[in-house]
């Protein structure tokens, strides 16, 4: 059974920065694309940042040179580590693989960037 569970959110104020992790189980994590997504109140979920098995990385024009997206194969795990922090990144965060798969959404991570 596949398990994804996203942490490190929070309330931070604009221009603060947060580190979100996403720790995969029941995946061979090592070999899949995986992505960060968001989905603000109102909107539609949009992917934010994804990273290939081999490292390469890929980001929404909204994030670039704020945000980047790493991966740690021998621990399963992914992070994103987020800059800049404005104020529209308001958002609940969640891992999937590209392209997302309906079954293995989690519960995500509340980011609030408020003053």
């Amino acid at each position: 059974q596949v398990q994804l569970v996203e942490s490190g959110g929070g309330l931070v104020q604009p221009g603060g920065s947060l580190r979100l992790s996403c720790a995969a189980s029941g995946i061979i994590f090592r070999i899949v694309t995986m992505a960060w997504y968001r989905q603000a109140p109102g909107k539609q979920r949009e992917l934010v940042a994804s990273i290939t098995r081999g490292g390469s990385t890929n980001y929404a024009d909204s994030v670039k040179g704020r945000f980047t997206i790493s991966r740690d194969n021998a621990k399963n795990t992914m992070y994103l580590q987020m800059n800049a922090l404005k104020p529209e990144d308001t958002a609940v965060y969640f891992c999937n693989i590209v392209p997302g798969r309906d079954n293995y959404w989690g519960q995500g991570t509340q980011v609030t960037v408020s003053s």
